[in-house]
């Protein structure tokens, strides 16, 4: 019980930190954000069993298995190079000798048919995730994310020759065949992008939509290992009683899923397509949180013996 108290007294730390409302997405804005009982998707699914031995003997002890969400990062999709919508980490990210302008191939007039668009891509560590890791890994009730507070997994300035000119993933079989790795379906009539070549340059007629699809290519970037990008893998090791995310797959829930942060702070999260109403960003910056799943259980032996799940 002292843990589950230690829990709440965190979850009401983050609630103190709460900042006065702001148009610009800021640290004080994203923190609360956590918030989020329909991210969060807190439940106990199984039973965990420890043999813990001692000089009378060993028995055999349990402990409740739990699943849920951890926002481990912020992922921002915006237009114009060095402007990151997350203020305090714009810096990581300004323009450089090899990542200058960007924008859309389009001079906006209403007659043009140029669906040309380019955005920047930054994830960053989430700084409410982290925190809330920070009390899960001491209370034994909650599991603890992968991301650390500001570490930046991909800026897609430092990532020219993969992010401005696709190489090498123009010439990858998901980037050649048509219907691989789409975000939505033809036939569903909800077909918001495709995640090969996983670079800045897209055809798309609606900016939101646009910024989904780069956010979904730069997720999909950092949950996996070696791929031919500039990043950090945003990724934990498994150990006993403790199930990290894996790999991020668009549309599926169960891999992640996202929160907006702007130009609309959403309560509840989604994955892409979806049918909510979507706000377009004046400048073309938008930014998500990235809520991905995690199963653990309390340590309660020094030999892990395995796990029964209710479902």
């Amino acid at each position: 019980m002292k843990r589950l108290h230690r829990l709440r007294a965190g979850i009401a730390t983050i609630l103190l930190t709460m900042g006065a409302p702001s148009f610009a997405l800021t640290t004080a804005t994203i923190v609360p954000s956590v918030l989020a009982p329909d991210c969060l998707e807190y439940r106990v699914v199984g039973i965990c069993y420890w043999l813990y031995c001692s000089s009378g003997g060993c028995s055999v002890r349990t402990s409740v298995k739990v699943r849920h969400y951890v926002p481990d990062a912020v992922v921002a999709s915006y237009s114009n190079t060095g402007e990151n919508p997350w203020l305090e980490v714009r810096a990581m990210s300004l323009p450089n000798a090899s990542a200058q302008g960007g924008g859309d191939g389009t001079t906006n007039h209403g007659h043009e048919n140029n669906l040309a668009r380019f955005k920047q891509a930054d994830v960053v560590g989430h700084p409410g995730g982290w925190t809330f890791s920070q009390f899960a890994a001491s209370s034994g009730y909650a599991c603890q994310g992968a991301g650390t507070a500001f570490m930046p997994y991909l800026l897609s300035t430092l990532d020219t020759l993969a992010w401005r000119y696709n190489i090498p993933e123009m010439l990858y079989p998901e980037a050649l065949t048509p219907g691989e790795r789409e975000i939505g379906t033809r036939s569903g009539r909800n077909l918001w992008g495709n995640v090969y070549p996983r670079g800045g340059f897209l055809h798309q007629t609606d900016d939101y939509k646009s910024a989904a699809v780069v956010a979904q290519r730069a997720g999909d970037i950092v949950t996996r290992r070696g791929q031919p990008h500039v990043y950090q893998p945003l990724l934990a090791t498994a150990r006993d009683g403790y199930w990290p995310a894996g790999a991020l797959i668009e549309s599926d829930a169960a891999t992640g899923k996202w929160q907006e942060l702007t130009p609309r702070l959403s309560r509840t999260c989604a994955v892409f397509p979806h049918s909510d109403t979507r706000l377009q960003a004046q400048r073309g910056d938008y930014a998500w949180a990235l809520w991905r799943p995690y199963s653990c259980c309390r340590r309660r032996g020094q030999t892990f013996l395995g796990s029964t799940d209710f479902n």
